[in-house]
């Protein structure tokens, strides 16, 4: 175990794994990344893995558009195969209100170059005949975007990170951030402590937990999300999109030779992760509704995944204010995987005292108490 280190990095899910590759890819030393349990076993592991461009803020399209440069080639950088399939992500609108948001998000997507197309019902039900559009306004439809392997994306960067000198402990809590006055001064493990005057904290769900163990407020909450398997099903032909009703806040995608069905979001924050298949009836009452061959599916198992959410479904990123050395990578708000390796280089930029390359100053958490924050037109949808 270390006694002393340049950096710690609380959390081996993908952003803290991603922030230790870039920090490793400029050749930062002393860089020592702490995990309580294993290797991405937290959200990473859980998430349906989704990449996509159609979000409806500038700061999301830009955090997409440059992780795109990393997805598109990631296993010529990382030497890892990341099977990104680009099966396109449609989203449904069933309202007016969501049919207007949609076409003024599609306006200020196709700014920055992104190629969303706006269908018609009738379009959406030649191109995709097993979906039900009776009740639809349109949707729109973006075919560059897809989805890829966590466990591989996570592998790639944990090379990469260990290839760089990064030293990468499992099964090391912190169980609290050492202070000397307003600086950080270190992490203490039941391993024993670590001296460090950066410390970032990169634990997800627990980035609340973390905060306070620095003595700060750190506004992340864990929601519980449920996700269901079914067999293989063959009664739809590939490719599948990745269909979101969003009025539903469901989705389904293909997942091997069956299906990846979403289940549903609990409304209020815990740490269960236990499945509840008392949900499976409303999976399939949703699924049954949008896409009616699905009644032909069995489901087979279930997991269940924390989204770490903040009070406007965005990022916070950058140093606390009136703690030194204490950096936050917290609240992505379900779209921490797809935008890791944006996320990545901009922390390992801002810890090293670089000018980042996105300009993140609307995602400090500073916002919240000045009443700053994000707006969408829709509650964002979590992937």
């Amino acid at each position: 175990m270390e006694k002393t280190a340049d950096i710690v990095i609380v959390g081996g899910g993908i952003i803290g794994m991603s922030i230790a590759y870039h920090l490793a890819q400029k050749r930062a030393k002393g860089v020592v990344l702490l995990e309580k349990g294993m290797l991405g076993e937290g959200s990473t592991a859980k998430c349906a893995g989704g990449i996509r461009a159609q979000f409806s803020t500038e700061i999301n399209i830009r955090f997409s558009l440059e992780s795109y440069k990393t997805w598109d080639r990631f296993q010529e950088i990382m030497e890892t195969e990341l099977d990104f399939k680009k099966v396109g992500y449609l989203f449904l609108a069933s309202t007016e209100e969501e049919w207007a948001v949609f076409q003024s998000n599609s306006v200020l997507q196709h700014k920055f170059g992104i190629p969303v197309e706006l269908l018609s019902p009738r379009e959406i039900q030649h191109r995709w005949p097993y979906l039900r559009v009776d009740d639809l306004r349109g949707g729109t439809f973006c075919g560059r975007e897809g989805y890829a392997g966590p466990y591989e994306a996570l592998s790639g960067f944990a090379r990469g990170a260990r290839r760089g000198g990064v030293k990468i402990f499992e099964e090391t809590e912190v169980t609290q951030i050492l202070r000397n006055g307003n600086q950080v001064a270190g992490v203490r493990t039941p391993r024993g402590d670590i001296s460090s005057p950066v410390v970032v904290n990169a634990a997800g769900p627990y980035a609340g937990e973390v905060g306070k163990m620095a003595g700060v407020e750190v506004p992340v909450q864990p929601y519980r999300r449920q996700l269901f398997f079914t067999g293989p099903f063959p009664h739809i032909s590939d490719p599948i999109p990745l269909v979101i009703d969003f009025h539903r806040g469901w989705y389904f995608r293909r997942e091997g030779a069956g299906l990846l069905i979403s289940g549903p979001k609990d409304n209020f924050p815990s740490f269960n992760l236990n499945v509840d298949y008392d949900a499976m009836v409303e999976v399939a009452e949703n699924s049954i509704y949008r896409v009616p061959v699905l009644e032909k599916a069995a489901i087979d198992r279930g997991w269940a995944g924390s989204y770490e959410i903040s009070p406007d479904n965005h990022a916070i990123l950058g140093e606390f204010p009136g703690l030194k050395g204490f950096f936050l990578a917290n609240g992505f708000s379900g779209h921490g995987f797809q935008h890791s390796p944006a996320v990545g280089r901009i922390m390992a930029e801002l810890i090293l005292g670089e000018k980042p390359s996105i300009d993140i100053s609307c995602l400090s958490v500073e916002r919240f108490a000045r009443g700053d924050l994000i707006r969408e037109p829709l509650t964002a949808f979590k992937d």
